[in-house]
């Protein structure tokens, strides 16, 4: 299988990328595919201008790689409750028209959106700051919303699996280890061995 991973941190010895380097070693461990890109590094560009996005190069591979992945593994820190504006950007460049979904009006005159990405499952790795209680209880975990409805179920995925880590800043050797053998669990089960 081919696993696009889109890595959204800017810093490289972040736990970001912990988390990335984990799901590429037991992907090729499993004898999958991985098909890596790290945002920050690079340096994609997440404005969306007037021209149009597919006829940049860099687009073209990113909207290549999504559409030939059978999986989709996204690894970003929670900013504001929101993905960084980098992969915010991602979401508004690759994931277009006719390359992610498509709109149609069925017989009754309704509008519905059709997935176009053959992408059986994805899972969105969120790291944070923000305490479980404080989270749920003030801000509803907006993240869950956006990627599960808003990004994956409207492109055509539907096994979906969002995983939060938090708390980053506290957390310690020990946690982080647990939180990476985690992380190795949920691909085995995602994507296992061929």
């Amino acid at each position: 299988m081919n696993v696009l991973i889109i890595l959204g941190h800017p810093h490289s010895n972040s736990f970001n990328h912990a988390i990335a380097d984990v799901c590429k070693t037991q992907l090729s461990e499993n004898g999958h595919t991985a098909m890596f890109h790290d945002l920050y590094k690079e340096q994609f560009d997440p404005i969306l201008g007037s021209s149009n996005p597919a006829e940049d190069n860099d687009i073209k591979q990113h909207s290549s790689d999504l559409v030939n992945s059978d999986g989709i593994i996204v690894i970003h820190p929670n900013w504001w409750g929101q993905p960084p504006a980098i992969v915010k950007g991602w979401l508004d460049r690759v994931l277009m028209p006719e390359v992610a979904y498509r709109i149609e009006k069925d017989a009754e005159g309704k509008y519905h959106s059709k997935g176009l990405l053959k992408a059986q499952s994805a899972i969105v790795i969120n790291t944070s700051n923000t305490p479980d209680e404080l989270e749920e209880e003030l801000f509803k975990d907006p993240l869950e919303t956006i990627w599960k409805n808003r990004v994956f179920k409207f492109c055509g995925v539907t096994n979906f699996k969002r995983i939060n880590f938090r708390v980053i800043k506290d957390s310690n050797h020990n946690q982080r280890t647990i939180w990476l053998s985690e992380i190795r669990e949920v691909i085995d089960k995602s994507f296992p061995k061929q």
